[in-house]
């Protein structure tokens, strides 16, 4: 049986296929795990985050209101998304999911596993945190994040991600080369 070559194609632009691109991801990669790590742990540690959910739900409930015919929220589909989440009481688990979240996407940035996972899903955090009114960093971490899924291929060359992705690929595609 002839074994088929497979020619891999830029998915956008060269530098999220080249693998010298790895050095320019690695710093970016690093700090937004830091970040990520950082926000996580500091919510592990607190039992306002992980015991009572007190803070994940001072943050929805300031997040839903509405003063003067403004609020933080543009959407109202989101706001009323958050005030369904308040009126389940489900700050008290989701507290513990977002803390864990964060710290799980952290590490996995650092050290460069299943990148392209990591960073959407630390892109969908953003992308909550900022549809509920909270701009500070988070617009800065989703476009980092974007820039990671986008070289999912590379970002983790430098890291884990060496040995995980060709295990997989060897794995799921025996004949690819």
């Amino acid at each position: 049986m002839k074994t088929k070559e497979r020619q891999d194609q830029p998915t956008v632009l060269p530098i999220f296929f080249q693998k010298w691109a790895s050095l320019l991801f690695l710093p970016l990669r690093l700090w937004l795990g830091w970040e990520w790590l950082t926000s996580g742990y500091h919510k592990l540690l607190s039992p306002a985050w992980m015991v009572t959910g007190e803070a994940l739900k001072g943050y929805w409930a300031r997040a839903v209101i509405v003063s003067d015919g403004k609020g933080a929220i543009t959407y109202d589909w989101y706001r009323s998304f958050l005030q369904f989440m308040l009126d389940a009481q489900a700050h008290s688990w989701f507290a513990k999911l977002v803390a864990c979240g964060e710290t799980m996407v952290g590490i996995a940035l650092i050290i460069g596993a299943f990148v392209g996972v990591a960073a959407f899903f630390g892109a969908l955090m953003n992308w909550n945190f900022m549809m509920a009114g909270s701009a500070s960093t988070n617009p800065m971490l989703f476009l980092v994040s974007i820039f990671l899924i986008l070289g999912w291929r590379i970002a983790g060359y430098i890291g884990a991600d060496y040995f995980l992705l060709t295990w997989l690929r060897q794995r799921l595609h025996p004949n690819y080369r």
